[in-house]
């Protein structure tokens, strides 16, 4: 028996020595010799990429490993392999492995940078991407559209990658269901960090969509489990899950401005999420439901003050016989053993009701079908601020049955709404952004309902079978989670904080000096504007984040007198000025400051703050396909100039728009002949909840002169708006403003003196965009 079993082994040793001698390390310096490794490989090889860049190259990655034997392309050096210009990755077959590549200084030719697959016939299955960045990678317009990258097939992988800075058109990362090799596709979307995405300014921003309205009723089953989502701001729907049976697992959503949305498709499973918010952001939300049958277990939500669309939990009502690309009803949903801590208004129903615009939607736009067959049980509820109103129902809740839900909304008195308790318990901070209830709450008996013992754990993954409990921590001794410790997300070798570097102040007496100390700054430098004189005869170009500034109390002047529509200031992408107390004159004929005509690939910012801008064409352009996250002007004159702040160049009614915030406060606009302030967004898209105007405590005299349709400020489209404290004194036009009572426009202490008035129009017409 013994001499038996020593000749298997024997065997057996020869044999998978015989086996492995056949694998392959294949070295490769260029684009022709990986072409013919890739061509050559066999199960089990690994094509090892040469450290350097590798510039315009288009890897059609084609090979057939096996389980055991995955054929791998990896880079000789993790991080050290760099794909730049017009680069992209496609596969195709099975069990091929990605390790170690970064994409930088380019973009996709294509309409992906990594695609997992090669054409509709050729997909890939059993494949992984892992320990790979792309980061940056855009394409030269926001308009144009492409995906990082496009998961197709079957049993696919994006693991351990750090994709950051996508600006233009396109989710981040897209799951494809299109044709029978795409459903029931059971990819995995683990262990990555989703670094800041800048946001878009309109639709179709998503960092994670599952796929579209046309496929929504197809299962995929993507499970998208233990990511690190940081300030993900492209859109109002951070992930957006459009097919069946998909699962949201133990991520976190850190200081991202929208939500993780069930915006078509059912049967979704979210339990074990973190969603962390920002005192100064009212733009970050939690999760939103549409569809039915999802199960909403476990979820931690922390400093939430997103509102309607972007609450903490969303439930929104349906379409009657919604197409497939609307709202379907909310059905046969549990909302179960959740916690809001120190949230606004936290829970909202009804969301999108609106039935008060019949006269002006058509049917098909109605939103009239609320959530019913819903449960909302053992969830907790803790305010700090005394929210005056904690459930939110913009129409009945008929349909919602709620069961011993528990809440310390510190004795300030709300509706009283069965199913929920009041309670003076109190919590204790764990570690940053995290607290748990220092109070035993088990005298309140958790709900029974069906199904419900398979919420077999906790959101720090505590048993609940012996020491169950309301809320989604049911054990108050239990141990921390390292809720920030981002090391487990994304590759080791990468970097996911940017370096911080010390910042220069520059003293320049000179034009010379000026244009030098722009071009050679870094980021974040001062520039101190030390003589009291410039005259500036071609544009400044801003490319990076800097400070002009006068230096002391002088009447510093810049006095462009470059050529004709071109401006003092030019915003490149990138760009974030921060000018002040400066005089800013110019020759009628330019602009102050303007946006690139193209290839605006990434947004800029702009922050005027004191001094005075004077006798130009115009104070601001923003031209079509450009994009500022935020537009700020303070303490400043805007005096004897053409146009005033232009900010609405996506006209073709898209839902696009050009700046996501606009803010004007104490300044004196005077003699502006027309666009005082012009501010755009066209298109009906409801899920839209920008652009952000605020006006306050201005002054507006003698403006509007040659303006064609009336109105000094035009903020058609725009969601939020807030004109408020105002004086409107002798400005010639018949409207200081129309505002869109159906959406968060307001206005109020303006006083308005031979300038028209302010009227609010409910309902817009606008064009649908679908």
């Amino acid at each position: 028996m013994k001499k038996n079993l020593l000749i298997i082994y024997v065997i057996f040793t020869v044999l998978s020595c015989n086996k492995n001698a056949e694998n392959e390390k294949v070295y490769v310096k260029d684009i022709a010799g990986l072409n013919e490794a890739i061509q050559r490989a066999k199960p089990g090889d690994d094509i090892v990429m040469a450290n350097g860049e590798w510039n315009d190259v288009e890897i059609r990655f084609v090979g057939y490993g096996t389980e055991e034997q995955p054929i791998s392309l990896k880079a000789e050096t993790a991080g050290e392999v760099i794909l730049s210009g017009k680069s992209d990755l496609k596969l195709g077959g099975d069990y091929l492995v990605v390790d170690g590549l970064k994409f930088s200084n380019g973009s996709s030719p294509s309409r992906a940078v990594i695609e997992f697959a090669m054409d509709k016939d050729t997909v890939a299955n059993h494949s992984k991407v892992t320990n790979c960045v792309i980061v940056d990678y855009n394409k030269a317009q926001r308009n144009e559209t492409d995906v990082w990258v496009q998961l197709k097939g079957r049993y696919n992988e994006l693991d351990h990658c750090y994709i950051a800075g996508k600006s233009n058109r396109g989710p981040t990362v897209r799951v494809d269901l299109e044709g029978n090799r795409s459903i029931k596709n059971y990819h995995k979307i683990t262990n990555n960090y989703f670094g800041p995405r800048p946001p878009k300014g309109g639709p179709s921003a998503e960092t994670i969509q599952i796929g579209n309205s046309y496929t929504s009723m197809a299962p995929s089953y993507t499970l998208v489990e233990n990511n690190f989502f940081d300030r993900c701001n492209g859109e109002v729907e951070i992930i957006s899950s459009k097919t069946n049976f998909n699962e949201f697992r133990n991520n976190v959503f850190y200081k991202s401005e929208g939500s993780l949305v069930t915006r078509h498709g059912n049967y979704c499973t979210i339990d074990g999420n973190y969603f962390i918010g920002d005192e100064n952001s009212e733009q970050i939300g939690g999760i939103r439901l549409i569809g039915t049958g999802h199960w909403v277990t476990n979820n931690y939500f922390y400093n939430l003050k997103g509102k309607v669309f972007r609450s903490p939990l969303a439930v929104m009502n349906g379409i009657h016989k919604s197409p497939l690309n609307r709202y379907i009803q909310v059905t046969d949903v549990v909302v179960a053993h959740n916690s809001w801590i120190n949230c606004i208004e936290p829970l909202q129903f009804g969301v999108g009701s609106n039935t008060d615009q019949r006269d002006v939607l058509p049917a098909s736009e109605i939103r009239s079908e609320r959530p019913i067959r819903t449960i909302v049980a053992n969830n907790l509820i803790y305010s700090e601020n005394r929210d005056k109103q904690p459930v939110v129902a913009h129409d009945s809740l008929d349909g919602i049955h709620f069961k011993s839900n528990v809440i310390n909304n510190q004795d300030v008195a709300f509706k009283p709404l069965e199913g929920f308790i009041s309670s003076d318990f109190s919590i204790s901070k764990l570690e940053e952004y995290i607290y748990v209830p220092a109070t035993n709450l088990s005298s309140i008996e958790p709900y029974a309902g069906f199904e419900f013992d398979q919420i077999k754990h906790d959101v720090f993954g505590n048993s609940r079978k012996e020491n169950n409990s309301v809320g989604a921590i049911c054990s108050v001794n239990t141990g921390k989670p390292n809720l920030m410790d981002v090391s487990e997300y994304g590759p080791d070798w990468y970097h996911k904080k940017p370096k911080t570097t010390e910042t220069k102040t520059h003293h320049v007496g000179s034009v010379a000096e000026l244009i030098t100390a722009v071009q050679q700054a870094n980021e974040g430098d001062i520039i101190n504007l030390t003589a009291e004189n410039y005259e500036l005869n071609s544009s400044l170009k801003i490319n990076k984040k800097l400070i002009i500034q006068s230096d002391g109390p002088k009447n510093t002047t810049i006095a462009y007198k470059g050529a004709a529509k071109t401006p003092a200031f030019e915003m490149n992408p990138k760009g974030q000025l921060t000018l002040k107390d400066i005089h800013l004159k110019g020759t009628e004929s330019q602009y102050a400051f303007a946006s690139l005509q193209r290839d605006m690939s990434s947004l800029y910012n702009l922050q005027v703050v004191g001094g005075e801008i004077s006798d130009f064409d115009h104070v601001l352009l923003g031209y079509k396909y450009s994009f500022s996250e935020y537009i700020k002007f303070t303490n400043t004159k805007i005096l004897n100039c053409s146009n005033g702040l232009v900010l609405a160049a996506e006209n073709d009614d898209k839902g696009d728009y050009n700046a996501e915030n606009v803010f004007i406060a104490n300044c004196q606009f005077e003699n502006i002949e027309k666009n005082t302030i012009n501010y755009y967004r066209g298109g009906y898209d409801e899920s839209t909840v920008g652009g952000n105007l605020v006006v306050n405590n201005n002054i507006f005299k003698n403006c509007g002169a040659k303006e064609n349709n009336g109105t000094l400020i035009h903020t058609y489209g725009i969601i939020n708006v807030n004109i408020a404290n105002n004086k409107f004194l002798n400005n010639k036009v018949n409207l200081v403003a129309r505002l869109w009572g159906a959406k968060n426009n307001s206005h109020s202490n303006n006083e308005i003196i031979n300038s028209g008035n302010i009227v609010v129009q409910e309902n817009l017409p606008l064009k649908l965009m679908y």
